[in-house]
């Protein structure tokens, strides 16, 4: 039996959306457990177990970015994302490497960016295959990094929306006239864009859900002030399954002006309920949203304005359908069912 080992070293936050990553893979393994392969977990402390104890986990220690694991021998290591200091040691396991994105290019220049490009490089070359999260990273990957004839595949992530059919309206809920977002509040968000449209309609409020422990969320808060808008903009932190379910089934539309996503997650969560979804057409936001979302051009207020009011003017049962119908393709199964094919392949 081959031994397989699935470095999770991102489960410490397992709200992140790399922490999400790693647990739906992990839950779908869970599902499958292929007779003909060993999967251990190697994970923080605090998660040992979390995918049930027919499954072997090998503790992360500090050490052991200096120190590698050295007391299994595996055949294949596969690294769920492309940051991580947890390497094989032994030259003769294959590294399987999942590059999500490479959004440090827009948020370091210089001697930074290439330190970063140049870690990840090594990365690169010690990997025997890459998997992507999406066609947009492949043709970053492929324009920045060496790949030589080292295989790339792409593996779009699934729908990870939990369904709560009495979801309970959270407390912080103040007006059911609302727009949502979520995501760590930080710059590539661009949430900011958004604050003329509370300013053009004073009856619309909106709503994020995330981590808001930054510099840009503070921004964000004193420009809403200085637009007289702030008492429309709610940063409502973390939020739970069923917080965030109830917010994708009543408000009146998604909304992501993100700079940079290597995939967008959220997207896929909101199409999958049929909810208009109003994207910025950048990086891989056009890929997951479709023909089935609105994107903005450009980011002037005129123009956000613009192509929010038509979007909502002219949403109807059939293009919500299409939706629903568009995201069936994005799935937790298929993205599991085809790192297993490409475990076994190495």
């Amino acid at each position: 039996m081959k031994k397989v080992l699935v470095e999770m070293e991102k489960l410490k936050n397992p709200n992140s959306g790399l922490g999400q990553f790693c647990i739906n893979i992990g839950e779908q393994f869970q599902k499958y457990n292929p007779a003909n392969l060993e999967i251990d977990f190697y994970v923080p402390s605090i998660q040992k177990n979390v995918f049930g104890e027919e499954f072997n986990y090998i503790k992360h220690k500090a050490y052991h970015k200096l120190i590698p694991v050295t007391t299994v021998e595996y055949d294949v290591w596969h690294c769920l994302q492309q940051d991580s200091y947890y390497l094989p040691s032994n030259k003769k396991t294959k590294l399987l490497l999942t590059i999500h994105d490479l959004n440090f290019l827009e948020k370091y220049k210089g001697s930074k960016q290439k330190r970063k490009l140049k870690s990840l490089q090594k990365r690169v070359d010690r990997a025997s295959a890459i998997t992507v999260i999406s066609k947009f990273t492949e043709m970053i990957v492929r324009e920045n990094l060496e790949l030589k004839d080292k295989p790339l595949y792409v593996v779009h992530n699934g729908n990870s929306l939990k369904v709560f059919e009495k979801a309970i309206k959270p407390t912080f809920v103040k007006n059911d006239n609302f727009i949502f977002s979520i995501g760590i509040i930080s710059e590539k968000k661009n949430f900011h864009s958004l604050l003329p449209l509370l300013q053009h309609d004073k009856s619309l409020h909106l709503i994020i859900g995330g981590e808001k422990d930054s510099t840009y969320a503070n921004q964000l808060i004193k420009t809403a002030e200085q637009m007289k808008v702030n008492v429309q903009l709610h940063l409502v932190g973390t939020i739970s399954e069923e917080e965030k379910y109830w917010l994708y089934k009543n408000c009146m539309a998604f909304v992501l002006p993100s700079l940079a996503e290597g995939f967008g997650l959220p997207v896929v969560e909101a199409m999958s309920i049929g909810k208009p979804v109003f994207l910025s057409q950048l990086t891989s936001l056009p890929e997951i949203g479709g023909e089935e979302a609105y994107y903005w051009k450009n980011f002037e207020p005129e123009h956000i304005i613009e192509v929010f009011e038509n979007g909502i003017k002219n949403f109807n049962t059939e293009k919500s359908k299409r939706s629903i119908e568009w995201t069936k393709q994005f799935s937790w199964e298929n993205a599991a069912k085809a790192y297993l094919n490409l475990y076994e392949r190495l």
